[in-house]
């Protein structure tokens, strides 16, 4: 399908509806402080009670962070100043740099699947070739990266807590945007510091970091998993096409609808890369009402968990490929003895 056919396609679903907008941020923001204030509550209880509550809390956070998601990318309100405001409101719950993270995701959003700019935005990830150039210590740290401990605990726990805190890009787009991570933190150790305050250390602890590493790392799934399949989309520059990149690179991630709730729908991932001006609450039912949107790779949480394994992108076969077909002969003609 050209531009054209997309456009006429989309444009009944990108514009937002401010009563669904204000509702939304209605139904996330006030459960997540009612659910924070019961764990509270409860760690006079029982922690493990206190741990159990911290799920559906972490789910709202993700929610939180997709309404910051969508202000960023001005699809949630009317205006930019309204987007830009309540994605900063948002920023203090998620602690990610408004700002700084908007200008990295778009970035992301024009260069998905694109060979020649990766790193930015996304799940960094070696073609065979890159890998097998690499000396042994340059291919055991690529490993620990994409080991599941690292990729999906870790790493996002430290980037949300230490590496948002500081603007690490090198790009020359992100240097605007550099001060609005100070802000940022000097808002959020007002924040904190109040809420330690009213708390106590201890309890703001074992509340804040369990809600921490629960949330990014679902957070991460599932951005790991809108890109990182199989048969995914990764081509040079030269071939690269932003029409293919979204549909081919982006899976529809089938989620149950509890789930597709807290997550925002963003499991129609496809639709978002194609138009990222349609609202969340929109993607649905464009997913739904155009068939021709359909004929994208679809992935139950089943299927998803046989994504783990993939970790470098074979060039000649076009598709991701784990370690262990790499050091299989009858998989891949690169291997070196």
């Amino acid at each position: 399908m050209n531009s054209t056919v997309f456009k006429e396609i989309f444009s009944k679903y990108q514009v937002n509806d401010q009563r669904k907008s204000y509702f939304q941020i209605f139904n996330s923001f006030v459960p997540f402080l009612l659910i924070w204030f019961l764990m509270y509550l409860s760690l006079d209880v029982s922690y493990l009670l206190t741990l159990l509550i911290a799920f559906p809390a972490a789910g709202l956070l993700v929610r939180i962070f997709i309404i910051q998601h969508d202000c960023g990318h001005g699809s949630f309100l009317s205006t930019k100043k309204a987007n830009n405001r309540v994605g900063v409101a948002c920023s203090l719950f998620t602690w990610t740099p408004y700002f700084y993270w908007r200008k990295g995701h778009g970035i992301h959003h024009a260069f998905a699947g694109n060979l020649e700019h990766r790193g930015i935005g996304d799940v960094y990830t070696m073609t065979v070739k890159e890998y097998m150039s690499k000396t042994p210590w340059g291919r055991t740290k690529y490993r620990l990266y994409r080991n599941p401990l690292f990729l999906f605990v870790i790493i996002p726990s430290v980037i949300f807590l230490l590496w948002y805190r500081f603007p690490t890009s090198s790009d020359k787009a992100m240097k605007k945007e550099e001060a609005s991570v100070y802000w940022t933190d000097l808002a959020l150790v007002i924040l904190v510091g109040s809420m330690i305050y009213l708390v106590g250390l201890s309890a703001f602890l074992m509340i804040q970091l369990p809600l921490v590493i629960i949330s990014t790392s679902l957070g991460q799934w599932l951005f790991y998993v809108q890109h990182q399949f199989e048969d995914t989309y990764w081509e040079n520059k030269d071939e690269w096409n932003y029409a293919s990149a979204a549909l081919q690179g982006s899976s529809y991630y089938k989620l149950p609808a509890v789930l597709q709730w807290f997550t925002g729908n963003i499991g129609f991932h496809h639709i978002h890369h194609l138009n990222p001006s349609i609202p969340n609450y929109k993607l649905a039912l464009c997913h739904k009402e155009n068939p021709e949107l359909r004929q994208v790779h679809v992935l139950t949480i089943k299927e998803s968990l046989n994504t783990i394994s993939l970790r470098l992108w074979d060039e000649d076969r076009k598709k991701l490929i784990s370690f262990k077909e790499l050091k299989n002969p009858e998989h891949h003609s690169l291997v070196k003895t």
